[in-house]
């Protein structure tokens, strides 16, 4: 008798040998039972899971001569014995027709078809048509069978089995009963190979048995067939085959998966030397660039999977990480440990990479150079911050020692306070006088020399927020500095720049960042420049306020009487929106804590002494000052500098 492959040898001939199809099995056998017998049936799913298998065991069962309930057919399953069953599992029934409908697939043969379906079953119950590939039948052919499969006589039955059920028309797929198969899971894979290696005397670890399942990618028949391939190929031991992993994946064209470990090892380190060394010793071994990019994605796959699923290298996978997953426990175990290096993002960009770079594989002349620029963009991501991660660094707050100025020759500049603040590296500081002090870092308005109260380059021009302070002012002793008994009762010192009653700000300022640098030793300015840095941290400490404690910091204060006024550079439109109602109350509750008799007052438009410092002022109503005047302009005058050098008025004149 001549061989008989695996997948033949040993297909089901009873529902209850179908494995993982429980939910058709189960079905079909209460529809025998209680004789509900549909005249059209659609059997759809992955290749190689049963489709056909289950077509030809149902037609068994119709036409099996043993009545259900007797002794020998006590189930609904098919006897197996009688003439009938055993001429189906033949193929040689004359009422049980199979036909391959890929290549009778027109119109011409449904028609005959149609024809010879009027007439009854020439022995058996039933005549049974069953239609493989199902899905390659025409549309003018489905057409032709449309009238029979919708008023069929009562003797046919129509099985079709296709991996495309979207491509029969849902006229035909609205008469028929349709079945969808799933894949067959890992693990009743492994179970059947474990069998059928017992009942053929093969030796054949888990490991090996578990890759062959994993070659099947839930297709029993495939894994049959690499099976059959792999004991022709293996050595024998005492006249029994033995099976082992590495000659099987190398029988498959497949390399481990350790060496994709040791990529993305390498990939966490850094280290683009190594990347490349590993990627070369597997194509200088005969891997292709497409199978290594294949393996390498599915890989990656299961190591985000095993992220998203939190799936731990030393524990068994349980729920959705075991459904997902469907290979051995040995290579969960391994994408665990991988997915720890990474996070869950990291994951998706580098199987996206992949991806792609797989995709361009099949059409480039050179595929390792671009396998090897796609395993080198993994690398290169680790050194790149994310979009995500620099916006929240851009609303962190990071704390370092500010520098402390060198002291000038006219008068001594304490050392910076922190200043709470997200503004850019290179914004002047502010001095008591208005004048300006150049930042420590280069900009491309102005630069340091080196000196402290020297630029190279154009000045940039800030609002005198602070007055400059009394000659005596400056000579005093820092412990005869007191507060003023009528405006505040706070007080900055010379020596050290430190307030004497303020808190410490909650937080600190980027070590590029410019500082609020008090300057002036005078009562009354100190106040005001210490209850200034006072609502600026007060706003600056609560989250969602910074562009509020923004504008307290660039707004200029007064003391008129028992009001505090806090002239802001924001519009009327703007102001309220800034400085809102939760602004206003942190405000409040700050001035009450520190000057509990003074109230303050918001006033829009800029700041007094920046009008004041202007040379030349434009005539009333004139197009110049409707310029000078707007907000925007304004804006952009604070931000960069800016100077109107000539105004031309567009309105209609009559």
């Amino acid at each position: 008798m001549p061989y008989q492959v695996l997948a033949r040898k040993y297909r089901p001939t009873r529902f209850s040998d179908v494995v993982g199809q429980d939910h058709v099995t189960r079905t079909l056998l209460n529809a025998l039972s209680q004789n509900r017998i549909a005249h059209g049936y659609i059997f759809s799913g992955h290749r190689g899971i049963g489709k056909t298998t289950i077509a030809r065991i149902l037609a068994s069962a119709l036409n099996c001569r043993n009545p259900i309930g007797s002794p020998e057919r006590p189930t609904p399953e098919p006897c197996n014995v009688c003439e009938s069953c055993t001429e189906i599992r033949s193929g040689s029934s004359v009422d049980v027709i199979e036909i391959d409908a890929a290549t009778n697939r027109g119109i011409d043969e449904i028609r005959e078809l149609r024809d010879a379906a009027r007439y009854r079953p020439a022995r058996d119950k039933y005549k049974i048509y069953i239609l493989d590939e199902a899905h390659q039948i025409t549309d003018a052919a489905f057409n032709a069978l449309l009238k029979t499969l919708e008023e069929p006589p009562e003797h046919i039955v129509f099985m079709m089995a296709t991996t495309q059920p979207e491509d029969i028309p849902q006229t035909i797929r609205s008469r028929c009963q349709h079945f969808s198969f799933h894949a067959v899971k890992l693990d009743d894979i492994v179970g059947q190979l474990r069998s059928i290696a017992t009942a053929e005397n093969i030796s054949a670890d888990d490991a090996t048995l578990a890759l062959l399942a994993e070659a099947g990618d839930g297709s029993m028949r495939d894994a049959l067939s690499i099976m059959d391939q792999a004991i022709a190929s293996a050595p024998t031991e005492n006249g029994i085959p033995v099976l082992n992993a590495e000659e099987v994946r190398s029988l498959m064209g497949t390399v481990s998966n350790a060496v994709f470990e040791q990529i993305l090892a390498a990939v966490h380190a850094n280290n683009s030397a190594d990347v490349l060394a590993i990627l070369g010793r597997l194509l200088d071994a005969g891997n292709g660039p497409q199978p290594l990019a294949r393996q390498f994605v599915r890989y990656l796959r299961n190591c985000t999977i095993a992220k998203i699923t939190k799936l731990a290298p030393d524990t068994a996978a349980h729920g959705v990480a075991a459904d997902l997953l469907q290979i051995s426990p040995e290579e969960r175990s391994r994408a665990a440990r991988s997915a720890a290096l990474f996070t869950e993002e990291e994951l998706s960009r580098f199987l996206s990479i992949l991806l792609r770079t797989f995709d361009d594989l099949g059409f480039r002349q050179e595929p390792r150079f671009h396998l090897e620029l796609g395993v080198l963009k993994l690398v290169h991501l680790q050194r790149l911050l994310p979009v995500e991660d620099l916006l929240t660094q851009l609303g962190a707050t990071k704390s370092s020692p500010a520098p402390s100025p060198t002291p000038s020759t006219s008068s001594a500049i304490p050392p910076s306070r922190p200043e709470p603040r997200s503004g850019g590296a290179d914004r002047p500081l502010y001095s008591a006088s208005g004048a300006t002090v150049p930042s420590a870092s280069t900009s491309p308005i102005a630069s340091s020399s080196g000196r402290a109260g020297t630029t190279t380059g154009q000045p940039i021009k800030t609002p005198a927020i602070l007055s400059e302070p009394a000659p005596a002012a400056k000579a005093k002793d820092p412990d005869s500095v007191r507060p003023s008994a009528t405006a505040s009762t706070f007080s900055t010192n010379p020596t050290d720049g430190s307030l004497a009653l303020a808190p410490e700000p909650t937080r600190q300022a980027e070590p590029d960042r410019p500082q609020l640098v008090p300057q002036s030793t005078a009562e009354g300015t100190a106040d005001l420049e210490a209850l200034q840095y006072t609502l600026v941290s007060a706003l600056a400490a609560v989250k969602g306020q910074q562009s509020a404690s923004d504008a307290i910091h660039d707004a200029s204060l007064a003391l008129i009487g028992h009001t505090l006024q806090i002239q802001t550079t924001l519009s009327k439109t703007m102001l309220p929106v800034l400085i809102n109602t939760e602004a206003s109350r942190i405000l409040t509750a700050a001035l009450r804590q520190q000057q509990p008799n003074l109230k303050f007052t918001l006033l829009p438009g800029s700041p007094a002494a920046s009008a004041a410092s202007k040379t030349k002022r434009a005539a009333v109503g004139s197009a110049t000052e409707l310029a000078e005047n707007h907000p925007v302009v304004q804006e952009a005058k604070r931000l960069f500098s800016a100077e109107i050098s000539s105004v031309i008025d567009l309105r209609d004149k009559d």
